[in-house]
């Protein structure tokens, strides 16, 4: 089964010049987002200085390339969260278990710098929605 890029309408910005990726893949079962940030519709990002705000739409986000795959979030095997400060840890967790809240995903959370000093949180998924 070839490649197909997962490109959802709230996402048709990206790839923006300086950042060159797709918002998702899949192949063979399995679906990758790419780490997604707080972007809106317009490619805006919102909820500045609010990790809380900014999980919410990052999550809306990674659900949205999920959706355009085939799957929704009960198919996610694994997160990686990315925090540009690891005190956000408890707003991004409240906010993940809200969107997970029956048999969460795996799940890696680290601090790591994000592309822009703006972003707070970073979240990519992989999904398996099957042969």
């Amino acid at each position: 089964m070839a490649k197909r890029v997962l490109r959802p309408a709230n996402l048709k910005f990206l790839p923006k010049a300086e950042y060159p990726y797709s918002p998702g893949s899949t192949a063979g079962g399995l679906i990758y987002t790419s780490g997604q940030v707080a972007w809106d519709d317009h490619g805006q990002l919102v909820g500045l200085g609010d990790p809380t705000a900014q999980t919410r739409q990052v999550l809306s986000n990674v659900e949205s390339v999920l959706r355009e795959g085939g799957a929704t979030l009960d198919d996610v095997l694994k997160c990686n969260v990315y925090l540009a400060d690891i005190r956000y840890f408890q707003a991004m967790n409240d906010v993940f278990s809200g969107f997970f809240a029956d048999d969460p995903p795996a799940r890696t959370t680290v601090q790591a710098p994000l592309a822009e000093p703006e972003m707070l949180v970073e979240i990519e998924a992989i999904a398996w929605i099957g042969p």
